[in-house]
């Protein structure tokens, strides 16, 4: 355990989760952690704000906003070593680790991470609802990660 710890930039001190609970209907991920805490994170802004590099790119301003993900669902969740879980979501996107301190930050910092992303979309001049564009269509420069 000890190892897992120090490998996902875990602290001895980092809350773990004590109870996880996918709510289908409202779209939630219900983390209870040993401190006491208890966050509802809606399926939405995880996937938003998915730690994968499909989502976050390989480096600064390699970052694919995504849109068009009020209803995604999780159709399955499944645990990390000691450290992690990696959901399925509706979309099929599938390479999102989510590690128990980012979940935790995605649960106290909620209003902070829906500011963020709405910041970007208005940037982008996107709506949060519009569709995502083809893979490997006109938003795909790089050529590679297909």
């Amino acid at each position: 355990m000890r190892a897992d710890s120090l490998m996902a930039g875990l602290d001895k001190n980092s809350p773990l989760p004590t109870s996880i609970t996918v709510h289908q209907q409202s779209r939630v991920l219900e983390v209870g952690f040993s401190d006491g805490a208890s966050f509802r994170i809606p399926f939405e802004l995880m996937r938003v704000c998915s730690p994968s590099a499909e989502v976050k790119g390989h480096g600064p301003g390699q970052e694919v906003l995504q849109t068009g993900k009020r209803e995604v669902g999780i159709t399955a969740l499944q645990p990390v070593g000691h450290y992690a879980v990696q959901p399925v979501f509706s979309d099929g996107h599938d390479s999102g680790i989510f590690s128990w301190d980012y979940l935790y930050d995605l649960g106290a910092r909620q209003e902070q991470h829906w500011a963020d992303y709405l910041a970007r979309l208005a940037a982008a001049g996107l709506d949060r609802d519009a569709p995502m564009p083809p893979k490997g269509g006109a938003g795909c420069a790089s050529g590679h990660g297909h």
